[in-house]
């Protein structure tokens, strides 16, 4: 067995990895949101910051390729590629101050990110504004910043997409398209920086399967019709992780 898989077995904590990736692949897949929400609380319990970035981003190309291909035929490209461009443009301010900052500081900011996008989705925010260029790149500059940071890429594109009431598909397939290219993106910056390893790829690989399998389950599930229920359910699971994943039970 290659020496890079024998120590990605060896990771504390890897069943319970494997476990929630496969729960987040589910409401990724019938939702188009919510690994990162579910994985990053739980995963920080077990490994280092930087390593929970990485490991989200990596396990992302899972979903990527199960997902990807149907999204493409149903996201806004134009609007998604603004966001997109801000977001290359941010990605490295966020892994400076993930470098940065103490383990504690990152595993609070994402702690707050998550438990507050909940609350605005929980309680129907709703932005009535026009949304201009200016306000896309905003959108996307904040998301590769939290993105860089903490792992979180989604939240602030998702909440802006369900704020704006788009339909539940439509919804999906950009959230989906955009956190294809923010993966990539902070995959590359973190490369050349340094912050990866092929430890993270052995166990980037093992996560890989069930969440792959899993979001392809997830799919086969989304019905538009069912849409509140898919909310509903999505949300209560990234609730449970969040409050699992508090620091405050170290």
């Amino acid at each position: 067995m290659p020496e890079w898989l024998t120590e990605a077995l060896a990771t504390p904590g890897l069943m319970w990895l494997v476990l929630t990736i496969g729960v987040a692949g589910i409401v990724r897949g019938f939702s188009g949101f919510g690994t990162a929400l579910i994985f990053v609380p739980i995963a920080n319990i077990f490994l280092s910051a930087s390593d929970v970035v990485a490991l989200t981003m990596l396990t992302g190309f899972g979903s990527m390729a199960a997902l990807l291909p149907s999204a493409l035929k149903t996201a806004e490209i134009k609007g998604v590629s603004t966001m997109g461009l801000a977001a290359v443009l941010t990605v490295p301010l966020g892994l400076w101050l993930l470098v940065q900052f103490d383990q504690d500081v990152i595993r609070w900011t994402a702690t707050v990110i998550a438990f507050g996008m909940l609350s605005a989705l929980v309680l129907g925010w709703r932005y009535r504004g026009v949304i201009d260029v200016r306000r896309l790149l905003g959108i996307g500059g904040a998301a590769g910043v939290f993105g860089g940071m903490t792992g979180l890429t989604g939240p602030a594109v998702i909440l802006f997409y369900l704020a704006k009431g788009a339909r539940a598909e439509v919804v999906r397939a950009n959230t989906i398209l955009f956190l294809a290219i923010l993966d990539v993106v902070i995959i590359i910056n973190m490369t050349i920086g340094g912050l990866t390893s092929w430890r993270l790829v052995g166990i980037a690989f093992v996560l890989t399967v069930p969440y792959f399998i899993t979001s392809k389950l997830g799919q086969a599930m989304f019905k538009p019709v069912y849409e509140k229920t898919y909310r509903s359910v999505a949300y209560a699971v990234i609730a449970l992780a969040v409050v699992t994943g508090l620091p405050l039970w170290d």
